[in-house]
């Protein structure tokens, strides 16, 4: 094993440890010992003390695990400056590039819900306010890990398709305890629904990646999904197990164009590398 592939190893290992420790501290913390108070809080809508400790542990530690990880790595293990940790996380070689494959993606995530999904309501302008607060304590948080770290990790190791295929079960898994808990959105929904999601957007996300060298534009997408929720129900959207022939029809093309993207994101890399120098005579 090579110098360079121990670096990645490590970068990796590191990552994975301290996703689940971090993970496993805000389960125990937010579900064993403060869920009490969430369950009172949203019975009688009185905000105490213990609720809001579970309110801020989760908006400052739950959610923000891969960011926190990648902070810690980068601060500790790496040596990097905070200041450089964030210019990596918003850099954006092809900015025109960038805005028509992360506005492509968004569009179709739009017309998803605009086609199949139930309104909850709530007036427009809520969109573009909870993409708005959302972008730090959604996007950013998760992304900066997911993306920006665990993906092309894993990409350096394995082939792409089954790099997806690992980064799309880690992320489920994180995922999974939401599924168990009676405060969550997620509680009583569809695990196979969220797990046909989760895998369609691991795709979609990391072809926009490999695309664009963009974070950012990771985080930006994963926002605009999530703040669909704000005029949508959500659940019932994206959860929903097996839902209708033509909304699982519309989910196959856009799988196909996180397919079509990769391919052709693979093939300008392929195009780009600089081709080897021809053999000398008489070299072995």
């Amino acid at each position: 094993m090579n110098d360079s592939h121990k670096l990645h190893l490590n970068r990796l290992q590191w990552y994975l440890i301290l996703v689940v420790i971090l993970s496993a501290f805000c389960y125990v913390t937010l579900n064993v010992w403060l869920q009490p108070y969430a369950i009172a809080y949203g019975e009688t809508g009185v905000m105490t003390a213990g609720y809001f400790l579970y309110a801020a542990i989760g908006l400052l530690f739950s959610t923000p695990t891969p960011f926190v990880a990648v902070l810690i790595i980068s601060l500790f293990i790496e040596k990097i400056s905070i200041r450089q940790m964030f210019r990596n996380i918003f850099r954006t070689e092809n900015k025109l590039k960038t805005v028509l494959v992360t506005g492509g993606f968004c569009l179709l995530a739009l017309v998803y819900a605009i086609l199949f999904g139930t309104p909850n309501g709530s007036p427009w302008y809520m969109f573009p306010l909870g993409f708005l607060i959302m972008i730090p304590f959604v996007g950013i948080a998760e992304e900066t890990g997911w993306r920006g770290l665990l993906q092309p990790e894993l990409d350096k190791m394995m082939p792409f398709p089954f790099s997806v295929l690992v980064t799309a079960a880690i992320w489920f898994v994180w995922h999974l305890p939401v599924f168990f808990d009676p405060t969550s959105r997620h509680y009583g929904d569809s695990i196979i629904g969220f797990a046909i999601t989760i895998f369609i957007w691991a795709f979609a996300l990391a072809a926009i990646y490999r695309s664009t060298k963009s974070v950012i534009a990771c985080a930006l997408y994963h926002t605009f999904i999530d703040a669909l929720g704000a005029v949508y129900d959500w659940n019932a959207l994206f959860d929903g197990f097996p839902g209708s022939l033509a909304a699982n029809i519309y989910r196959v093309v856009w799988l196909g164009a996180a397919i079509v993207l990769w391919l052709t994101a693979k093939r300008e890399e392929a195009s780009a590398a600089p081709e080897a120098p021809p053999a000398e005579c008489g070299t072995a």
